[in-house]
C-alpha cells in the first residue's frame, strides 16, 4: 500500500531536484499535502500512514509540479499569513514577508494611544497586509490604502472584507499618493526597491511576483524618492512616514531623507537580525 507519507517523500525528492532547499521542501511537500487534504499538521502527523483518498493523487501531483516549477508556495495555495491574519494572495500581489511585520510594531508605536482616532495611508498596499494589520490593531485609526494595480486593490479589498475590517479602509487606484488630498497622521509603504540589475540574480519564486511592486530602478531607490517628493505634503503637522528599504541602503536612505523638503529623519529601525529595515520620518 502507498501511503501519504510516501507520497509526500517522493514529492520532497521532486522538490529537491528543482533546487529548493532541503528544509524548504520538507516543508512544502507537507503543506501542499494538507492543503490537498484539508488537514491540520496534528493530523497529517497522525494519519499520514494510510491509504490517500481517491482525488488526492491527481490534486497533489498538479501542485507539487507548480512548486517544482519554483512557484512560490502562497500562490499555490492562494494564502499568507501576516501578523496573525490569513491574508489571500493572487500573482498580482506581493506575497507579505515576516519582516515587513515590523512596520506594524512601529506604527503601533506611532498611534500609541489606541482608543484615539488617526487617519493613515498604506500607500502601495498590494495585498493590504498593512492597512489590515493596523486595522486590526487601532480600531479606531481610519485608512486610505492606494496601489497602481487595480487588480492588487481588488484582493485588498477582499481580504478587508474577510477580515471584517472594511469599514475602516478605502482604497484608491492611484500612483503613490497621486491626486490624494487628504492630510495623515501616518503614510506607511512597503515600496518596490529591488535594482533593476538585480533582476537575474533573485530566486525564481520571487520573480514570479509582480515587477511592480519590486524593482525600484537603476539603484532600487527610484520609488523612495518619489514618496519622499509627495509625503510632506499629504502629512499633517507631527505626522510619521514610515517605510521599508533594503538590505544597504540605509546610507542612501539617510542622504535622500536630509534632503526631502518638510520632513526629518527620526531613526533606522533594525529588523531581528539587526539589519535596517524600516525609515522613520516625521514632518517638520
Amino acid at each position: 500500500m502507498t501511503t501519504i507519507h510516501a507520497r509526500v517523500s517522493t514529492a520532497r525528492e521532486r522538490l529537491r531536484a528543482a533546487g529548493i532547499r532541503s528544509d524548504e521542501a520538507n516543508l512544502d511537500a507537507r503543506l501542499i499535502a494538507e492543503h490537498v487534504l484539508g488537514w491540520t499538521t496534528e493530523r497529517f502527523f497522525a494519519d499520514a500512514n494510510q491509504a490517500p483518498p481517491p482525488s488526492f493523487d491527481e490534486q497533489f501531483d498538479a501542485l507539487v509540479a507548480r512548486r517544482a516549477a519554483r512557484e512560490p508556495y502562497a500562490y499555490i495555495v492562494g494564502r499568507q499569513e501576516f501578523w496573525g491574519l490569513e491574508i489571500d494572495v493572487s500573482a498580482a500581489v506581493l506575497i507579505p514577508r515576516p519582516e515587513t511585520e515590523l512596520m506594524v510594531e512601529v506604527a503601533c508605536e506611532v498611534l500609541a494611544d489606541a482608543s484615539r482616532p488617526a487617519l493613515v495611508a498604506d500607500v502601495g498596499t498590494g495585498s493590504g497586509c498593512l492597512a489590515l494589520a493596523i486595522a486590526r490593531e487601532r480600531p479606531h485609526a481610519t485608512i486610505m490604502a492606494t496601489d497602481v494595480s487595480a487588480a492588487a486593490i481588488d484582493i485588498a479589498r477582499h481580504n478587508a472584507d474577510k477580515l471584517g475590517v472594511a469599514r475602516q479602509i478605502t482604497f484608491r487606484q492611484t500612483d503613490l499618493l497621486h491626486e490624494v488630498e487628504e492630510q495623515f497622521d501616518l503614510i506607511v509603504s512597503n515600496p518596490p526597491y529591488v535594482r533593476d540589475g538585480d533582476r537575474a540574480a533573485i530566486q525564481p519564486e520571487v520573480r514570479c511576483e509582480p515587477d511592480v511592486a519590486l524593482y525600484g530602478g537603476a539603484d532600487g531607490l527610484d520609488v523612495i524618492r518619489r514618496l519622499l517628493a509627495q509625503a510632506a505634503a499629504r502629512l499633517k503637522q507631527g505626522g510619521s512616514l514610515l517605510f521599508e528599504f533594503a538590505y544597504g541602503h540605509d546610507d542612501a536612505v539617510s542622504e535622500l531623507i536630509s534632503s526631502a523638503a518638510g520632513l526629518t529623519m527620526i531613526g533606522l529601525r533594525h529588523d531581528l537580525n539587526d539589519i535596517p529595515r524600516i525609515a522613520i520620518t516625521q514632518r517638520t
